[in-house]
């Protein structure tokens, strides 16, 4: 199918060949967007991103096991005006607030409607930002109600290590993962086990599992 010249020239960054598939796929059916571009990792991510010229970026929340965090702020360094719509198979409560933090413009779980994809593109790629009217007003009650879930007290940084602890990762593999000291870890450990007012990873996965978190 031709493309306009105008067509909105997107990345999508998702390590699942079958998810890049569909969405490339329905994406052509549009005049006006086009996947200039995929990457499957975080580096790959970067990579394209400067190789190619975008309009907008969907991300996955997670690739090969590591959340997209920390590539979502690099990425923002770097082109601060790059639109970004984090995808998730998770429900925004859980991990929406970090990253609008960090600078994305929307986030959608992946099982939203492909028209509501479609529309959060369009409106992210002149400017705008996408989130659902409930997440907003969730958002609003909270912090007017001063609540916080526990997870919620914790850094970027603590949350990476507190998703790689609940999965099941030992000390030794999340320093290799992030790129820290085995001590470093342990402190992180250790402040995520006081903030969250817990005695053991074996509580820390409870709480993971009856919020949905993994």
């Amino acid at each position: 199918m031709n493309k306009n010249i105008e067509a909105i020239r997107i990345l999508i960054a998702d390590d699942h060949p079958v998810f890049r598939q569909g969405l490339y796929r329905a994406f052509s059916q549009a005049k006006d967007l086009q996947v200039v571009a995929e990457a499957v990792n975080g580096p790959e991510l970067l990579e394209k991103v400067q190789e190619f010229e975008l309009d907008v970026v969907l991300l996955d929340i997670s690739m090969n096991g590591e959340m997209s965090l920390d590539y979502m702020k690099e990425l923002k360094t770097r082109f601060p005006k790059l639109p970004v719509i984090v995808l998730s198979v998770y429900p925004e409560g859980h991990f929406a607030m970090r990253y609008i933090k960090a600078g994305a413009s929307g986030y959608l779980t992946k099982e939203s409607p492909l028209a509501t994809l479609i529309q959060a593109v369009r409106k992210v790629a002149v400017g705008g930002n996408f989130l659902s009217l409930e997440f907003m007003e969730k958002m609003a009650f909270q912090a007017s109600a001063g609540n916080k879930p526990l997870h919620e007290l914790l850094t970027d940084r603590e949350f990476q290590v507190f998703q790689l602890l609940v999965s099941g990762n030992s000390l030794t593999t999340i320093a290799k993962k992030l790129f820290i000291s085995v001590k470093t870890v342990s402190a992180h450990r250790s402040h995520i086990i006081q903030k969250m007012n817990v005695e053991s990873n074996t509580e820390l996965i409870q709480y993971a599992i009856f919020n949905k978190l993994i």
